[in-house]
């Protein structure tokens, strides 16, 4: 895959780059959908049972301190992470430490990031508009009921030393894949999660090995092991757009919806849209860029698989459009083949 994509990832859920993997995240640049405001005599609107869990789970990984180890398996691949969450006065602070391939870290204080790469002493300044793991939910989740089965096992399972429970999420159709989390008893944090096949089989998987929550974190281990005087700091533009008055009509998934649109530049000067769609859990991702009718650079053409993470690309008109999502192919596909583009007289 095209390093230039994998870039885009880590440079806005690369977190959900703490799953690691620039191209595992790509398809998780996402900001929440922000809700209209409630009248003050309005009651509040009852909330789905299974969602509530959901954000049971997503609070507990911005309101707790915790720090540990936790490991991603992808086929054969299994990478480990060091991960430390404080809060404190100023909100959340968190450090992210790669312990395996190249060192890098990255260095959160609530939506800004840092992520260090020593080898080239550079630092690239990102924002942070979208969740990863111990987080699930990508926005306010409220289309996940519709979309998937919730079932809770009564058993207790053990991860990290300590008891969890067992949520499962079937879809109720063939566009997305399922999921199982084990949440912690005594807090609600995730511990472990699982990307499930059609057939229920594991593709991918995300879990603590060693964890501590309260006040044995430690606020000191926020500090990075490098000093970073003197490096090169990296900003990438990006600026907001609407492909639908650029003549793109993109048809999402049932359940997903506009996340967020964005044009970014990339390699040799070009500009590239990115859509990004959601249903709460899974996302999906959509490049637009000029073909390149030299063929000096690589793109992925047609399916291409990796783990849970699946890639399609075709050319439409004078542009190459890739859509990348933890989603199964045939979703992306289907994307990809239903997709028009209409130039817009007023989009000279």
């Amino acid at each position: 895959m095209d390093q230039a994509y994998c870039a885009a990832a880590v440079g806005p859920r690369g977190p959900r780059f703490a799953r690691l993997g620039a191209c595992r995240w790509l398809a998780v640049l996402a900001c929440a959908v922000a809700q209209p405001a409630l009248a003050a005599d309005s009651p509040a609107p009852a909330v789905d049972p299974a969602l509530a869990i959901l954000q049971k789970i997503q609070a507990a990984a911005h309101k707790l301190d915790y720090s540990g180890v936790f490991t991603y398996q992808q086929g054969p691949i299994l990478q480990s992470t060091r991960v430390v969450h404080v809060v404190d006065g100023t909100g959340e602070r968190e450090r992210l430490e790669m312990l395996d391939g190249a060192p890098g870290e990255f260095v959160r204080h609530n939506e800004t990031v840092q992520r260090l790469i020593p080898e080239k002493k550079v630092v690239i300044l990102q924002t942070q508009r979208f969740d990863r793991f111990p987080g699930v939910l990508i926005n306010d989740g409220r289309n996940i009921p519709a979309h998937y089965s919730v079932r809770t096992d009564k058993r207790l399972n053990r991860i990290a030393g300590r008891d969890c429970t067992m949520i499962e999420l079937t879809p109720k159709d063939h566009e997305r894949y399922g999921y199982r989390y084990c949440s912690d008893v005594k807090t609600d944090l995730l511990l472990k999660a699982q990307t499930l096949g059609s057939h229920g089989g594991v593709i991918d998987q995300i879990s603590f090995t060693t964890l501590q929550v309260g006040e044995n974190v430690s606020p000191d281990q926020l500090e990075p092991q490098w000093n970073t005087k003197g490096w090169r700091v990296l900003r990438a533009p990006m600026r907001a757009i609407d492909l639908v008055k650029m003549g793109w009509r993109i048809p999402a998934p049932a359940g997903f919806v506009d996340i967020t649109q964005v044009q970014r530049p990339m390699k040799a000067g070009k500009q590239v849209s990115q859509l990004v769609l959601s249903d709460g859990l899974a996302a999906i991702s959509v490049f637009i860029e000029p073909f390149d009718k030299t063929h000096k650079q690589a793109l992925p053409k047609g399916a291409v698989h990796k783990g849970a993470l699946n890639i399609y690309g075709t050319r439409i008109g004078d542009h190459w459009f890739t859509v990348v999502g933890e989603v199964p192919a045939q979703t992306l596909r289907d994307i990809a083949t239903r997709t028009e583009y209409v130039p817009l007289a007023t989009s000279k």
